[in-house]
């Protein structure tokens, strides 16, 4: 039971690593890594959710805590954003809810969400859920979807 997983280690930490860097703030999708691991080991389908959402959540979360630290620099000269503008993303931020943050998987958005949320100084440990709820969803939708249309 153990030795199919330590084989497949690598192939999930690639894929791990590639839906975190999709998440942060740098160009990238892990769309096709998930598809293509899917295809290559089907019977992995699972795995390949979890460690997508894993990777793709802690990505989100370290937009998250960039939002927060850079709250840090605010007070300095060179921060690109105005107390005015902050004071207005954090209003929207409030008045939206947490919930936005189920949509912390879309391109660009996603990434955005999760920056605000630590500059509205939501806590790590919404954030993380409501991160990890929305992501789940979206790789259990990519992970159902291939093997319902692609596999069968």
């Amino acid at each position: 039971m153990i030795e199919p997983l330590l084989d497949l280690l690598p192939q999930l930490g690639a894929l791990f690593l590639s839906a975190f860097f999709a998440a942060t703030l740098l160009p990238g999708g892990s769309e096709a890594a998930v598809i293509a691991f899917i295809l290559t080991y089907p019977d992995a389908s699972f795995l390949a959710c979890v460690f997508a959402t894993m990777g793709n959540t802690l990505g989100g979360l370290t937009n998250w805590w960039l939002g927060r630290y850079c709250l840090h620099f605010q007070d300095r000269r060179w921060f690109p954003v105005s107390p005015t503008r902050l004071q207005y993303v954090h209003q929207r931020f409030v008045r939206y809810g947490q919930w936005s943050l189920l949509f912390s998987w879309l391109p660009l958005i996603g990434d955005a969400l999760c920056l605000v949320a630590g500059v509205a100084k939501l806590s790590l440990v919404r954030a993380f859920l409501w991160v990890v709820v929305g992501k789940a969803a979206r790789y259990a939708a990519l992970v159902y979807g291939t093997n319902t249309f692609i596999l069968s």
